[in-house]
């Protein structure tokens, strides 16, 4: 068999090129990344009709530099606000290892961690199936099932522009507009629990939020829970 050597495509020529494009004016609008690679003209100081390419790209680069220092201004908001909670939890932490008593614990979960997490309201639910904890102990309780009604089986929900209800955050409810509940499970014989917090701000708690430190904040609640009741661990 023979064979046909192949020819190269001929490249356009100039007046083609320069055809295409009056043809086709808005062709750098719509491919401006070809400008980068262009040589541009002197600027035209005569008031001539010479297309100020080198100002197009002047205001292409201050665009994306602009685009950057927004970028960089959100990277910092969002990392002064991740290092701010952290600070938050930590301080949350040390104060419920510090409770002297039971009751004292209790009310620090309920009345302190709201004040220093920033909250609105802070609640502590047990789910229970016998006679209710004393008025004024600062646990709320809830009927078996309520902590699978509300979290399935998550561990944390987190709601926005969500008001609140009596059942979860008590005389408080009125106040809350979103909320984050996070289950509470002191040992696997226990009835579950949660941990609630409300705030009046309908998006401080949303979906896209990371719940890593709230988590681990319910998980020193339990434990703290477990040695106050001298149970043993879950492991």
């Amino acid at each position: 068999m023979g064979h046909t050597t192949g020819h190269p495509p001929s490249l356009p020529t100039e007046e083609e090129v320069s055809a295409y494009l009056r043809a086709h004016p808005d062709f750098l609008a719509r491919h401006a990344e070809l400008v980068h690679h262009l040589i541009l003209p002197p600027p035209d100081r005569g008031g001539g009709n010479v297309v100020d390419l080198q100002g197009f790209m002047l205001g292409r680069l201050r665009d994306e530099v602009r685009a950057l220092k927004e970028q960089h201004r959100a990277l910092i908001a969002t990392a002064r606000a991740n290092m701010n909670s952290q600070n938050r939890i930590h301080a949350a932490v040390l104060v419920l290892l510090d409770a002297p008593s039971f009751p004292r614990f209790v009310q620090t979960v309920t009345t302190d961690l709201a004040v220093i997490l920033g909250v609105d309201v802070a609640s502590l639910v047990i789910e229970t199936n016998g006679p209710a904890p004393p008025s004024g102990s600062g646990v709320i309780p809830a009927a078996p099932g309520t902590v699978a009604r509300l979290l399935g089986r998550r561990d944390v929900v987190l709601l926005s522009d969500t008001p609140g209800t009596p059942d979860i955050f008590g005389p408080g409810a009125g106040l809350v507009r979103s909320q984050a509940l996070i289950r509470v499970q002191v040992t696997p014989e226990t009835p579950p629990g949660l941990l609630a917090f409300g705030a009046r701000d309908p998006v401080l708690f949303h979906e896209s939020q990371a719940t890593e430190l709230i988590g681990f904040l319910a998980r020193v609640v339990e434990r703290c829970l477990r040695a106050w009741l001298d149970l043993p661990d879950d492991d």
